[in-house]
């Protein structure tokens, strides 16, 4: 609109011709917001309040008289402030570059004057207290100007050909070289350990895949072998649980074959041998009474015949036996036994023919002589085959 003028956000508009400004400045101040301003009666000016830099190089001499060459950077701009406004306005309006020349200058000789005061190495050391120390001298006297600094920062100092700097950082760069070293040692050190100790795992490793590897190439092979050996162990149990069988087979059929031969051969056996032994008795019983008989002869005469006619009285016996159906159950031992029998029978005979004839033959000699005693026992003697037939049956002699 004709006559409405707006400042930028980073510009005081001053407006001149009319009514004077705060405390009696020639303008006033128009910042945020528009205005109208008459032509010809009226006239604008604006002022920036932007942010402004000012580089400072200066020389200057320390406490110890060593000169140094000092670099710093300045950041500043106009005050908010009406009052700052104004004060500005009055001195940099018309030339507002001049404002970082004037800046520059004023910082330049507090810069000095502070560097006077103060050695190097606390300037090399406390770069942000020498800033802070300038800034503080310098605020009043650039408020006046209605300037405001944000920041001061020293970027370099340079001591020129001196060396002192350098000398004195020697010490700083030889105990830096010497922890450089050290560290360097250290991490080629730690380098070869973290080496040593991953060859370590490597190697720690390795072997235990190795062992694992035999472990399972172990196991597949107990397994095949117990694959490979399933098939005849199973045959051989097989095999045994048969043979098993058939020997407690083999058991039960030779305790069955004894039994039988028990019913068979032993019992009968007995039986025979019971029937001999009572036949025997009652033989013998005869022969007693025949004995007694022909113990009137002459016992001279008759111990002589029954001396000649013993081996007929064995042959008789053994006449008898031929024809019987003996059955010999122990073999050789079973046949001497049957010869031996007969003799001791033979003898037992003649034995008790000769108790008989010494008891009673005088009493009884008057009527026969000793040969037909003896031709009458050998007459009365029954056959023992025919005895055998009679019993019933074949003789069995175990």
């Amino acid at each position: 609109m004709f006559g409405y003028r707006v400042p930028a956000p980073d510009q005081a508009m001053l407006i001149s011709g009319g009514r004077r400004g705060l405390k009696g400045a020639p303008f006033r101040v128009v910042t945020g917001h528009g205005k109208f301003v008459l032509p010809v009666f009226r006239k604008t000016r604006f002022l920036t309040l932007a942010m402004c830099e000012a580089e400072v190089v200066e020389k200057c001499v320390t406490r110890q008289g060593i000169a140094l060459t000092v670099r710093a950077v300045i950041a500043f701009k106009v005050g908010n402030d009406d009052e700052s406004i104004v004060n500005a306005g009055q001195r940099f309006l018309s030339d507002q570059d001049q404002m970082s020349v004037l800046t520059g200058r004023i910082f330049a000789g507090h810069l000095r004057s502070i560097i006077g005061s103060m050695t190097v190495e606390e300037i090399v050391t406390e770069r942000q207290k020498l800033a802070t120390e300038v800034l503080d001298t310098s605020k009043a006297e650039m408020a006046k100007i209605g300037l405001h600094v944000d920041s001061l920062q020293i970027q370099s100092i340079d001591d020129g050909d001196t060396g002192y700097i350098a000398a004195m950082s020697a010490p700083h760069k030889a105990a830096i070289q010497q922890q450089a070293q050290i560290a360097q040692a250290k991490a080629k050190q730690a380098a070869a350990e973290a080496e040593q100790v991953a060859a370590r795992n490597q190697a720690e490793y390795a072997r235990q895949t190795a062992v694992v590897q035999a472990e399972y190439t172990a196991e597949v092979d107990r397994a095949q072998a117990r694959a490979a050996q399933a098939g005849p162990l199973a045959d051989a149990h097989a095999q045994q649980e048969v043979l098993d069988a058939q020997t407690e087979l083999a058991q039960r059929q030779a305790e069955l074959r004894q039994q039988q031969l028990v019913a068979e051969v032993v019992k009968p056996a007995e039986a025979d041998a019971e029937r001999i032994r009572v036949l025997a008795m009652a033989e013998a019983e005869r022969m007693k009474i025949q004995a007694e008989a022909a113990a009137s002869y002459d016992r001279v005469a008759l111990d002589r015949m029954l001396i000649d006619q013993l081996p007929q009285i064995v042959k008789e016996a053994s006449a008898g036996l031929s024809g019987a159906n003996v059955n010999v159950l122990n073999g050789a031992d079973g046949l001497g036994e049957i010869a031996a029998g007969l003799v001791g029978q033979g003898l037992t005979i003649l034995d008790s023919v000769r108790t008989n004839l010494a008891n009673g033959g005088a009493e009884k000699s008057g009527s026969d002589g000793p040969g037909a005693a003896l031709q009458r026992y050998l007459g009365g003697q029954p056959n023992r085959d025919d005895a055998d037939r009679s019993s019933g049956g074949p003789v069995e002699i175990e």
